[in-house]
C-alpha cells in the first residue's frame, strides 16, 4: 500500500480523526491522549499504531511518557492530493458553467427573435393568428 492510502486508510476511523484534530493542538502523551475514549489503553496503542505507520504521528523513542507528535509532511502530501483533484474539478464546473451560459444567451436571443417576429408578423399578417 502506498504512502497516500495508508493515511487516507488510518483518516477512516474518527477515533484516529479526533487524535489529529487532538494534536494539531500540540503534543501530548499516549494517556492524555487516550483519556476521552471509553477503551483500553491497548486499544489507544493500536489506533496510534495505525497512524505512526501512515507516518501521520511520531514518538521520540526513549523513556515514558513520550509525547506524540503530528506530523505535519504526511498531511501535505494529503493536501497536495486533494488540492490536485479539487482544480481538476473546479476546471470541470467552470467549462460546464460557461456552457451553461452559453445555452442561457441562445436561448435568450432565440426567445427575443421570437418575440420580435410575433409582433411583426401579427401586424402584417392578420389570417396568421
Amino acid at each position: 500500500m502506498d504512502a497516500l492510502s495508508r493515511i487516507f486508510a488510518a483518516l477512516a476511523d474518527p477515533t484516529r480523526r479526533d487524535m489529529i484534530a487532538r494534536l494539531a493542538e500540540g503534543d501530548a502523551t499516549v494517556s492524555r491522549l487516550a483519556e476521552p475514549y471509553r477503551m483500553t489503553l491497548q486499544a489507544v496503542y493500536k489506533h496510534l499504531r495505525v497512524l505512526e505507520d501512515a507516518g501521520l504521528v511520531s514518538r521520540p523513542r526513549g523513556p515514558q511518557p513520550r509525547p506524540v507528535r503530528l506530523e505535519v509532511r504526511a498531511l501535505d502530501l494529503m493536501d497536495t492530493w486533494i488540492e490536485r483533484h479539487r482544480d481538476r474539478v473546479e476546471q470541470r464546473y467552470r467549462r460546464l458553467d460557461a456552457v451553461i451560459a452559453d445555452m442561457r444567451r441562445d436561448e435568450h436571443e432565440q426567445d427575443h427573435a421570437d418575440s420580435h417576429r410575433g409582433r411583426s408578423g401579427a401586424a402584417g399578417h392578420p389570417d396568421d393568428s
